[in-house]
């Protein structure tokens, strides 16, 4: 991969030219390129579109038509727009107060779930220090007075509420094998195999980032390495695993020694798709990308097998869909390998808007977001025509809408996609083969970044 591909839809690991490439989607406003040209003419199901359409307040409905899910992915079409990240905040509340959801997970490494999760459950850390060493780089959007709300929320809520289960934290994501998940398998190992210390000590060596590390610095640093060294690295990081796997079962068989080997192994299996994630080489940028998917939905059903619960998955729409609107790059979502592992335990919902503004990166250089204005959707794209309906923000089940409304959501039109990059890509997307619910915004607002 070089910076003459083209921007992205989905804000990916990438290489020392391009860095990370991310969804960019329509820039001025006014559609461009293919997406726009080949829209088709289907008319407006504007009536069987306002007969299923019920107003964002209606939390209730939503809940109903979640049903039973375990994991419930909740997309966005801005990684940075105020009003989808307390959107996020207010559906996850009302889920764990009417629907049992436990567990908030975020498209964010692993080893920076451990840290927020450490200060949810027990009080560990600032976190708004975490969140200005770990969300940075590629997580750079995450950084926000929202999120800051969110997280401080959830320890509230464990704190006031000793008698309920209580609220996690977890990142599904490889692009920062942080400390924590280093030092989680060296304390399992000292505890209860300290035969096996030396020899994935040996293994780690030079791996493990220093404490205090801003990860931004950390992603910028591992991509100017060589393709043979980050090989390498990954191959050490994969032995340590794989002698962990084969010969670290704990000596005694109780219930906590085994529950204590299982999360050593995952930790030390969040290491490994790490530095594996940035070991592919650049002319194998789609299955680097089927890849990353892949370990997403992996760690978040690791999670629900292990954690159980609830789960409210915060992702970019094109991660939590279930099919992909550039296949040639990223060939597989998340949300299909969800679906292929839980069926209809899991749920996509698909958020749209129509106007506002929002954060992005003018380009893979840059190291500060900016402010963008996005003007209304032109006709021909699907929120253009959302933004018809007699609810200014609504939610509308895409399985149950009438046969109108259902035909016009299969067909691909040009819809919004914002990432980390500014870009006047415009992916056409069926909503309906995406995603089970949508919910679309009339107006969104930059959201307030963290310095």
């Amino acid at each position: 991969m070089n910076h003459t591909r083209p921007v992205s839809r989905r804000r990916l690991l990438g290489s020392a030219t391009a860095v990370v490439l991310t969804a960019g989607a329509l820039g001025t406003g006014i559609g461009t390129g293919t997406a726009a040209a080949s829209a088709p003419s289907t008319a407006e199901p504007i009536n069987a579109l306002n007969r299923s359409a019920r107003p964002l307040d209606d939390l209730d409905g939503l809940g109903r038509m979640i049903g039973d899910a375990r994991v419930v992915g909740l997309g966005e079409a801005s990684h940075s727009a105020h009003e989808f990240f307390t959107l996020k905040q207010r559906l996850f509340r009302h889920f764990v107060a009417t629907e049992g959801f436990t567990t908030f997970a975020l498209e964010a490494s692993w080893s920076t779930g451990l840290r927020l999760d450490a200060y949810v459950t027990r009080g560990i850390g600032d976190p708004a220090q975490i969140m200005r060493e770990e969300f940075q780089g590629q997580y750079v959007f995450w950084n926000t007075r929202e999120y800051l709300d969110l997280i401080r929320w959830m320890r509230r809520y464990n704190t006031t509420h000793p008698d309920r289960p209580q609220l996690r934290f977890v990142g599904n994501d490889l692009g920062y094998p942080g400390p924590d998940a280093f030092d989680r398998v060296t304390d399992y190992l000292a505890a209860h195999r300290p035969d096996l210390a030396g020899r994935i000590r040996n293994l780690y060596a030079g791996l493990k980032p220093p404490t205090g590390t801003q990860a931004g610095a950390w992603m910028a640093g591992q991509l100017t390495k060589e393709a043979p060294v980050r090989r390498a690295e990954a191959d050490r990081a994969d032995a340590a695993l794989a002698l962990l796997r084969e010969h670290g079962h704990p000596r005694t068989a109780d219930r906590d020694t085994r529950r204590a080997h299982a999360l050593a192994l995952q930790n030390a299996t969040a290491i490994t798709q790490s530095f594996t994630g940035y070991a592919f080489p650049d002319e194998q940028f789609p299955e680097r990308m089927r890849y990353r998917d892949r370990t997403m939905a992996a760690n978040t059903a690791w999670w629900l097998r292990h954690e159980g619960g609830r789960v409210l998955l915060a992702s970019n729409n094109g991660h939590v869909a279930y099919t992909s609107d550039n296949p040639d790059e990223f060939p597989e979502p998340t949300g299909a390998f969800l679906r292929a592992q839980l069926g209809p335990h899991y749920v996509s919902i698909g958020l749209t808007f129509n106007q506002g503004t929002v954060n992005a990166l003018p380009d893979f250089t840059a190291q500060r977001p900016r402010q963008y204005t996005v003007k209304p959707a032109p006709k021909g794209y699907n929120e253009h025509t959302l933004d018809k309906l007699r609810h200014r923000d609504f939610i509308l089940d895409l399985r149950t809408a009438p046969a109108a409304a259902r035909t016009w959501f299969a067909a691909a039109r040009p819809t919004r996609s914002y990432g980390l990059y500014w870009s006047s890509h415009d992916p056409a997307t069926a909503l309906g083969h995406s995603y089970d619910i949508l919910i679309h915004l009339h107006e969104v607002q930059a959201a307030h970044l963290l310095r």
